[in-house]
Parts: structure tokens; C-alpha cells; sequence
């Protein structure tokens, strides 16, 4: 077992890898027996007993009841104890900062939201990654020194080799060259920076339509448009964090965007990204455009045209019909490049501007997709649409407080 203390083989390093074992299983499936957990792990009634008692005094497991319905004395159910340890997860973006915190079996236990309108942050970042941890802390009822690490999700990326934030010059205040070197001395737990795409590819891997997928593609459409690359069962990232920013992919369909990272644009984004569907929909004479911000405004469109698509299939000259045709048309061209070179098994559609279109506009990719590029991935829709960043970057902090916690070598 990586980790585990100890030589391979010792009674030690058994104990460890079968504590381990138990504590996976009551993650997975909830309260167990004994006799249960022994069946499921192999292990001799004596051996499970030792198991549990190890755990309990260790504070991993508690009794939560007994089982019923079951000839002969009802059996105790052991659970993981909820208060073993808690992770916290951030979801940035230039509205708002949205903080979450989670006990170690994944339930969410606090949130908290802070508005950032304008386009000049209403107070340093610092203050504003503090205020958000500090109220979602207090929602949960705890404090911040009970929060075994934190993982904050943003659009772009941290370069490795600088530490500045790279692909998101619409985030104010997030570019100085000293942040994360202030980030790390006001939070007094390992602090994580990942892509928000490549949170919510964690959430779908973990709880969603990825899951038993090793390679697979996910395209997020919402403020913007970027794909997580999972290759092997691992992120993607590159060499400076910027693999999967599709945005900037110049398309046929598209004008040349020359000097992308000062424009925060490119040829993919202004062909299919969420801001181009208003105006695709007023070209094609679509009616009752809704006002608001874009993403919210595309969404509308695009649930709407998938409803009127279905119900007016023999009317081809429906203007929704050809705003779901043509928008259907400008994401395969995309994904064309993508999955040509990555040859993924399956790729997940994701963010507002995508999951509204539903089954019909994933129908419709598909078989654009099929005209456009020699591979043949599967397209499904993504399955966790409520906060899909910020629960990615939950699992993710989740995934490494649990190594260090479920090992009971140490």
C-alpha cells in the first residue's frame, strides 16, 4: 500500500492495508455488520472484530445502530465517524467566491458565498479566499484549524514553474507573483490550486458519467469554454497548466484571434463559446431573446430550442431547429481536433450551455461529430450539475485527507 510505513508483508503493513480495506467499504456502501465487513474483506470473524475495535478507539469508526429484520440478536452497524476529518474546496470565479466544507464520508456540512461584482475584486484576495473558508467553517459548526486542507478551483491555471495564474486575465486581483506565498502563510492548511474544468472532470470521474473511465474528454461550456483532458485515469495538465484551454483553438468557422492571452479569446470560444449563442440565435430569427447575463441567457436558448426541436420535427424551417443544427455543428468542430489527436473513449458534455441543449443536442454532436473526425468516442451528458467545481475540488481534497487519515500505520 503506497504510504504505509513498514516492510511489505509484516503484520504491521497488514493491518494497515486490511483497516484500510474496511474503511473503503464503509465509504462505498454506508453502515455495516461485522459479519458483513469480514465477507467483504475476507477476514475471520476475530480478525473483523479486532479491525473494528482498532478503528473505533482510533476514532475512524463509530456504532451508528444495529441491523433489523434478521432471524436471531440484531448486529451492530459500524460507519466511518463524519467528524474523523473535514476538507474544504473553493469555487472562484470572477462574480463570486463559493466555499464549501465536507466531513471525511463527503458530506457537505457548510457553504458559504461571497459576491465580488465589478471588475476591480471589493477587497485583496487574500481577504476574500479567508472571508469565504472562514464562513463555510462557521457554517459547519467548526474552526479553521479543523480543516485538514483546502483544494481552490479557478479558471486558468498556476504555472508550475512561475506560480502565477496563467489563461485568466478576467480574474481581477488573482496575477500577482506573490500570492500564493501569501495564500500559504495566512491558511494554516496545505492549500491546492487546480483548473476548474479539470475540478469538475474530478467530480464525473469520482460521482458521475465518468466513472470506470480511464481516458475520456470534458468539454465545459458555461462562462467559458475549456475541456479537461484524463489520460491513463490521471489529469492532463502540461507543461505550464494550460492543456485543455480549447478556447483558444483556432476553428475553420472562425476569424483568426492573434494574441489570445491579451484578448481572453479565441477562434473555438467565439465560435461555440456561450457568449456566441445570443447572437446566433438573433441571425437566425429566432424570437423572445431573454435579457441577463449571457451564460443564463444561452442556457434559456438553447433548453428552449431543444423543446421545440422535439416537437416541431417536421417543420424544417423552424429558426430553433437551426439554432440547435448550427450550434451542434460549431462544437463538433471543435471536438474534431480534440478527439482526432486524443482518441478518448468517451467524452462528457458539461457546464449550463451544454447539459440545457440535452439529449438532443448531445444526439446531434454526436452525429456531426461522426461526419468530422475518423475516432468514434461515446458523447454522454455530465451527471453532476450542482456546483460541479466546487464539488471536484471537494472530492479532490477529500481523496488526499483520506490517505493520511485512513492510514493507520503512521
Amino acid at each position: 500500500m503506497a504510504g504505509t510505513g513498514g516492510t511489505p508483508g509484516t503484520p504491521r503493513v497488514l493491518r494497515a492495508m486490511n483497516d484500510r480495506a474496511a474503511l473503503d467499504l464503509l465509504l462505498a456502501h454506508g453502515p455495516l455488520s461485522r459479519t458483513r465487513i469480514g465477507k467483504l474483506t475476507g477476514l475471520s470473524k476475530p480478525t473483523a472484530s479486532q479491525l473494528l475495535a482498532r478503528l473505533e478507539a482510533a476514532g475512524l469508526v463509530v456504532v451508528t445502530g444495529t441491523s433489523e429484520g434478521r432471524p436471531g440478536p440484531n448486529a451492530q452497524l459500524y460507519a466511518l465517524n463524519p467528524a474523523a476529518a473535514h476538507a474544504a474546496g473553493l469555487d472562484v470565479t470572477p462574480e463570486r467566491i463559493l466555499a464549501a466544507v465536507a466531513d471525511i464520508t463527503g458530506r457537505t456540512v457548510g457553504t458559504y458565498e461571497i459576491p465580488n461584482p465589478g471588475r476591480r475584486p471589493a477587497r485583496p484576495v487574500v481577504r476574500q479566499v479567508t472571508d469565504a473558508l472562514d464562513g463555510a467553517v462557521k457554517a459547519a459548526g467548526l474552526t479553521r484549524d479543523d480543516i485538514r486542507r483546502l483544494v481552490i478551483g479557478t479558471p486558468g491555471a498556476f504555472d508550475p514553474n512561475t506560480g502565477r495564474l496563467r489563461y485568466a486575465s478576467h480574474l481581477p486581483g488573482w496575477h500577482s507573483p506573490t500570492l500564493l506565498d501569501e495564500l500559504a502563510a495566512a491558511l494554516p492548511m496545505p492549500v491546492e490550486y487546480e483548473n476548474d474544468v479539470n475540478l469538475v472532470a474530478v467530480a464525473e470521474q469520482r460521482l458521475g458519467a465518468a466513472r470506470g473511465h480511464g481516458d475520456f474528454v470534458l468539454l465545459w461550456n458555461e462562462g467559458g469554454l475549456g475541456a479537461a483532458l484524463v489520460l491513463g485515469g490521471r489529469l492532463h495538465r502540461g507543461w505550464t497548466g494550460g492543456a485543455g484551454e480549447v478556447g483558444f483553438l483556432p476553428v475553420p468557422g472562425a476569424p483568426l484571434v492573434r494574441q489570445v492571452t491579451k484578448a481572453n479569446s479565441g477562434g473555438y470560444q467565439e465560435l461555440a463559446g456561450s457568449q456566441a449563442i445570443p447572437a446566433l440565435a438573433r441571425e437566425l430569427g429566432v424570437q423572445g431573446i431573454p435579457t441577463g447575463p449571457y451564460t443564463e441567457v444561452a442556457a434559456t436558448l438553447l433548453a428552449r430550442a431543444a423543446e421545440a426541436y422535439d416537437s416541431t420535427a417536421r417543420n424544417g424551417d423552424d429558426p430553433h431547429r437551426h439554432l440547435l443544427h448550427t450550434y451542434a455543428t460549431r462544437l463538433a468542430t471543435g471536438l474534431a481536433s480534440l478527439v482526432s489527436v486524443l482518441d478518448p473513449e468517451l467524452v462528457v458534455l458539461s457546464g449550463t450551455s451544454l447539459t440545457s441543449g440535452g439529449e438532443t443536442l448531445r444526439a446531434l454532436v454526436q452525429a456531426e461529430l461522426a461526419e468530422l473526425a475518423a475516432a468514434r468516442p461515446r458523447l454522454v451528458i455530465g451527471d453532476v450539475r450542482e456546483h460541479p467545481v466546487l464539488r471536484g475540488a471537494l472530492e479532490s481534497a477529500l481523496a488526499t485527507t483520506r490517505d493520511e487519515v485512513f492510514d493507520t500505520s503512521r
